[in-house]
């Protein structure tokens, strides 16, 4: 367990909304008139949380480069999920399951933005390998804006060990990489599935892409050559529940 600071009006309300118990204090700007602010203050208070009335150097120091919005709170963060607990979150989403795995994505805003999607598609766990990863530090959660406290995200020693084990539980998965003919879009991604996303510059690693399914594209007619990770993983993720709806 670690404590850091959840900086910002969004990151902070989704850590009172889903992870409360695990926020020791909350410091709000001297003056603040944002009335979301007073808020997020009164719910704290509620909570039985510490909340405390700062200068806004102090917040300015707490939150480093971030944009605090005049509120920041204090949390201790739980460990990653670990391998381990896939079974019980494949078991509990059965054939609707539906999982994110980032191979390479280190930037924090980028695992940030991806996590927010991935909160917004219901998706039950997002993997990322345990040594290309950045961790639920305070700049990805603000950029998930509040995604990180509602998806798991499992570090993995051997993504591809995780990615056999994923298929051995009767799970699809589907890499992404622009130098293949195949088209998400004719894809089927209905019942279990994973997607596969890598890094902007390298994509995904080769025994990543080797232990896939299937390798497909998202076409793009455009003069573009490929699309921000975060973007490319909610057209995949919303194309899923695009074509689950009408099964």
């Amino acid at each position: 367990m670690s404590e850091s600071w959840i900086v910002g009006i969004n990151p902070v309300e989704g850590a009172l909304s889903n992870d409360a118990e695990r926020v020791r204090e909350v410091l709000v700007e001297n003056g603040q008139r944002n009335p979301r602010v007073h808020e997020l203050a009164e719910r704290a208070k509620a909570l039985k949380i510490p909340v405390h009335h700062r200068p806004r150097e102090q917040l300015d120091r707490v939150a480093g480069e971030a944009r605090h919005q005049g509120v920041v709170a204090l949390y201790e963060a739980p460990p990653l999920a670990g391998e381990n607990d896939l079974h019980d979150l494949l078991e509990k989403a059965g054939n609707d399951a539906l999982l994110l795995v980032l191979d390479g994505v280190t930037d924090p805003h980028n695992l940030g933005a991806c996590l927010r999607s991935a909160a917004a598609a219901n998706v039950t766990a997002v993997i990322v390998p345990k040594d290309r990863a950045v961790g639920l530090t305070p700049v990805v959660r603000r950029a998930s804006a509040g995604g990180a406290d509602r998806v798991p995200l499992i570090a993995a020693t051997n993504l591809a060990r995780v990615m056999r084990t994923l298929k051995d539980a009767g799970v699809w998965i589907t890499g992404l990489a622009g130098d293949t003919e195949q088209s998400i879009y004719d894809i089927d991604l209905k019942g279990p599935v994973a997607l596969v996303l890598g890094s902007e510059g390298e994509g995904i690693r080769r025994l990543t892409r080797e232990t896939c399914d299937f390798v497909a594209k998202i076409p793009m007619p455009g003069a573009m050559e490929s699309l921000n990770v975060s973007v490319a993983a909610g057209v995949v993720l919303f194309e899923t529940l695009r074509q689950r709806s009408v099964r």
